[in-house]
């Protein structure tokens, strides 16, 4: 093989390489953004559960007073 050969081989390779690490950062960016939805969610949900939580203690302690 020449140099003129194993240059345009590593640079095919190169290219493919360069193409394969694009393709995984777009695939991260797109874990990252769902990952960052999901928690969004996660966040909301223990929100609610925190704010049922009180409503189903003050309720408790209504209770309790009225017996």
């Amino acid at each position: 093989m020449t140099q003129r050969e194993d240059t345009a081989l590593i640079a095919g390779q190169l290219a493919d390489l360069t193409e394969a690490v694009q393709a995984m950062a777009d695939q991260l960016i797109s874990i990252r953004e769902r990952a960052d939805t999901q928690q969004g969610r996660i966040d909301l949900a223990a929100r609610e559960l925190t704010e049922v939580s009180s409503r189903l203690q003050s309720a408790a302690d209504a209770l309790r007073e009225s017996l």
